[in-house]
């Protein structure tokens, strides 16, 4: 679970940054602008997002000032008062979660701008664990919502304009990838949610008398909730919420439609007022990320808002990005089999003084032993030879006669044949900063 939100839902102070300037990193990050409403009198504007200074060769001192916060905006004054009703009604597992489904919220009402469509994935182990609270407010704080509970990937795609799309909704999203006959029944909306995470992957059907193919657009912000994880397409596009169920010490308020949305009503207008005349700029904004690739695609677009808002919300924004990317990463390498391999497989080379070769029989004791992995009850007797080949098999990766230093030869790895397998897929992590008060790790490697 990813790290628990303090009492003051402020940026923890312990979080280490990451020995490159990021825009609007500040030295005290906890610090909040005083939410209020965005006043129509305003001109919307961006505040200006400092550029890191070009380095000649070397890195900056470690006690260089490090960049103050951009000049903050109205529309920081209206991301604080958002994350406020959104906590309200809602015990998100963290400050970071929180930050993130404010900035994804607001996000939603400049899609045209953006490029990729981040999925917003609200998980959580069992029922009751407010994901379906935290979709309601979703609901009415978005750009021009659409519920999709049991709607047909026609009726979805037919709804979807590419001038302005609307948001996505789905909930109880496990009912329709929970099981392997459920989600063989909906391949098709997996497909176009998948297709619509980027801009320019329109569905074609055959429509009309003359059965012409027509091309529909696919690309829209989309938020589902469930138990358990969505397939893991859907996931690795996804900004992922896990939901947990609440402490007995935690409170949140009761959501009643007649009675609360229409201050909700009223932030999601004013995020409009003040979003739509920074299309433009949007869309050429092009932010320093602190993670690259997927994940960066999905998390541009809230860094942009933040960006766009100024204050401290650039900076709670990239630590948001990076916590909670860090932590899916860790997801992935504990839940998928083809990554899972090759880290226990760095532990098994590692365990055995990190020798140029290793019999296949003695790599598979190793695996086999480790009572916390899948190994030993992989298939019907536990991992074997003709198993590991497959589960190497896309990485290029087999077994060969080896000569080993007692002169005799067997089947075999060598450690060269990983290097690249390692670097690609489950890179060593950085080593983890402490605080130097308390010794505490970050809240990277905190599980709630």
């Amino acid at each position: 679970m990813q790290p628990t939100a303090p009492e003051s839902h402020s940026a923890p102070d312990k979080i280490q940054w990451p020995p490159v300037a990021v825009p609007g990193q500040s030295a005290s990050r906890g610090e909040t602008v005083k939410a209020g409403p965005l006043a129509e009198a305003d001109a919307p504007t961006a505040a200006p997002v400092p550029v890191p200074a070009e380095r000649s060769g070397s890195e900056a001192p470690s006690d260089a000032e490090p960049a103050p916060d951009p000049e903050p905006t109205p529309g920081a004054d209206l991301l604080d008062e958002l994350r406020s009703h959104i906590s309200k009604f809602v015990i998100l597992p963290s400050a970071e979660a929180l930050d993130a489904v404010t900035l994804w919220v607001a996000a939603t009402h400049l899609q045209p701008a953006w490029q990729h469509a981040p999925r917003l994935a609200v998980v959580g182990p069992a029922k009751r664990c407010g994901k379906s609270r935290l979709l309601d407010v979703v609901t009415e704080t978005v750009h021009k919502h659409l519920i999709t509970v049991n709607a047909s990937p026609a009726a979805i795609f037919r709804s979807i304009t590419a001038e302005d799309p609307p948001t996505l909704l789905v909930d109880e999203a496990d009912t329709l990838f929970g099981t392997a006959k459920a989600a063989e029944k909906n391949e098709d909306l997996r497909g176009l949610l998948n297709a619509g995470h980027q801009r320019n992957r329109p569905t074609l059907r055959v429509s009309g008398p003359e059965h012409k193919p027509q091309a529909f657009p696919t690309f829209a912000m989309a938020a589902l909730a469930g138990i358990g994880d969505l397939p893991d397409t859907i996931m690795d596009r996804s900004v992922v919420i896990r939901m947990r169920r609440r402490a007995p010490r935690e409170r949140g308020a009761a959501f009643r439609t007649g009675r609360d949305t229409p201050a909700l009503h009223s932030v999601r207008d004013r995020l409009t007022a003040w979003l739509a005349p920074l299309r433009a700029q949007a869309m050429e904004s092009e932010p320093v990320m602190p993670v690259e690739d997927r994940a960066a695609d999905t998390w541009e677009p809230l860094v942009v808002v933040a960006d766009l808002a100024g204050g401290p919300w650039a900076a709670r924004a990239r630590t948001a990005c990076r916590v909670m990317t860090d932590y899916e990463a860790g997801q992935d390498e504990e839940g998928g089999l083809r990554t899972r391999i090759l880290v226990d497989i760095r532990r098994a080379f590692a365990v055995e003084g990190d020798p140029a070769v290793i019999r296949t029989s003695r790599l598979l004791d190793h695996l086999t032993e480790d009572k916390e992995a899948p190994w030993a009850e992989y298939g019907s007797g536990g991992l074997t030879a003709r198993g590991l080949q497959l589960l190497l098999k896309d990485y290029g990766i087999g077994s060969a006669n080896r000569r080993f230093p007692e002169g005799v030869q067997a089947k075999g790895f060598a450690r060269t044949q990983f290097v690249d397998a390692w670097t690609r897929y489950c890179p060593e992590p950085p080593p983890r900063a402490h605080t130097a008060t308390t010794g505490a790790e970050s809240p990277g490697d905190t599980a709630a």
